[in-house]
């Protein structure tokens, strides 16, 4: 259970952006055995090919090609790749005093104070010069150092900090990176930072998405029965997504991973939920002229994760369906639809964990209490296709840091496994 825990906390680790996560998944996938399709190419594929298409380098999708295409159908797990976090503007280095700062803007509903007073390292890709002006070379970076610091006002200048403080990202979560020197006055800190890690000349570059992270390992708390770690919210559904794949094979039905990108911001991307882009490979894989009747056929998880019940906040959950660590997935419900969830997908999805022996649990929010969104809801309009929302029970969500069960991830691990069989 442990050694199962460790590769989920490696595999976040080494995925300090959704561009990395994608990068890393797509080194499986290949070792796997997966060929590697292009959207501008001609898809050629075979019964029981495994196969993956990447996107923006943020995105992808994976799949094994079922082999009744007379009558075809798909099962789908989806999870996004994208997790809140601040993002370096363009230029943006500052001075204030004799102190060097960089310029970031808040990505996705993060909890600023989390932030504060860690050691902060930087990730992302970088994009240089070609010859070809439309296409860039493409370099990723993760500079793994303790590199920056967001300081919190001392409690001796604020009194009042402890009974809550309004936070503005634009003038108190700006990253410290150095002091002013004759070496830093007149220069540019962050591209001599790039040029350094790339190796390269400060000229090259071309433009940035760069992304801070904390620098601390993960790991785990509470005598090894949860794990304590950045972008549980929603690594963790990838990374189950990704095993499950990797360990299908053949049958008549397509089995199918689709990870987007910018869950976090609205999908409103062509590489989000809300694009062209799982159509586009639902299309090319079952046929344009099938794409209605295979929809009618299929089933689609989204996986995302949900709030657990929090012990010194409790009457923010429903009284009935309260949703707890360490008791199997939750099933996602929303009178207002925000999920997919209906009872006719609900069915089928406790029928699922009841096949794979994993317990399941009910969440919905408070009446009085409006709750997030996932990809779910989107995909079920556009594809027209049965979709049921569902994730696992995490503490301090889009914190920093989130709190997750071990025996979660063997339940998650265990269900998608069986969906795919």
């Amino acid at each position: 259970m442990k050694d199962n825990a460790q590769k989920l906390l490696d595999y976040i680790y080494k995925s300090p952006t959704a561009y990395h996560a994608t990068d890393n998944a797509v080194e499986e996938l290949k070792k796997a055995g997966f060929t590697q399709l292009f959207e501008k190419d001609t898809w050629d594929m075979q019964a029981g090919g495994k196969y993956f298409v990447a996107k923006n380098g943020s995105a992808f999708a994976a799949w094994v090609v079922g082999s009744d295409m007379d009558n075809p159908a798909v099962r789908c797990i989806a999870a996004h790749t994208d997790s809140p976090a601040f993002v370096i503007k363009p230029n943006p280095q500052m001075k204030t005093g004799e102190y060097i700062k960089l310029n970031t803007s808040p990505y996705g509903g993060m909890i600023l104070h989390t932030w504060f007073d860690r050691p902060l390292a930087l990730a992302g890709r970088v994009l240089l010069k070609s010859d070809n002006f439309l296409a860039p070379v493409e370099r990723l970076i993760n500079i793994n150092r303790p590199l920056l610091v967001i300081p919190s006002l001392a409690i001796h200048l604020n009194r009042e900090v402890n009974k809550g403080v309004e936070i503005n990202p634009q003038n108190h979560t700006l990253p410290f990176a150095a002091m002013v020197n004759e070496e830093l006055e007149n220069d540019n800190y962050l591209v001599n930072l790039l040029t350094a890690e790339l190796k390269c000349d400060a000229s090259e570059i071309l433009d940035f998405d760069l992304t801070l992270y904390e620098y601390a390992r993960n790991g785990f708390v509470g005598g090894g029965k949860f794990i304590s770690s950045p972008r549980l919210d929603d690594l963790w559904m990838v990374h189950a997504g990704l095993e499950a794949i990797l360990g299908a094979g053949p049958d008549t039905f397509t089995k199918l991973l689709f990870c987007p990108d910018n869950e976090e911001i609205g999908s409103m991307t062509a590489w989000g939920a809300h694009s062209r882009f799982i159509q586009s490979v639902l299309e090319r894989i079952v046929g344009r002229d099938k794409f209605d009747q295979a929809m009618a056929n299929s089933f689609i998880v989204s996986a995302d994760l949900g709030h657990a019940q929090n012990p010194n906040y409790a009457d923010k959950d429903d009284p009935t369906s309260p949703s707890i660590m360490g008791k199997g997935p939750i099933v996602k419900y929303s009178a207002m639809q925000k999920y997919a969830t209906n009872g006719y997908t609900a069915a089928v999805f406790r029928g699922l964990c009841e096949r794979a022996n994993v317990p399941c649990q009910g969440y919905i929010t408070r009446s009085d209490v409006t709750g997030g969104g996932t990809i779910g809801a989107m995909m079920s309009a556009k594809l027209g296709c049965a979709v049921v929302d569902m994730g696992l029970a995490v503490l301090g969500m889009h914190s920093i840091r989130e709190l997750g069960a071990v025996i979660d991830n063997e339940y998650v691990l265990k269900l998608f496994k069986t969906f795919f069989e």
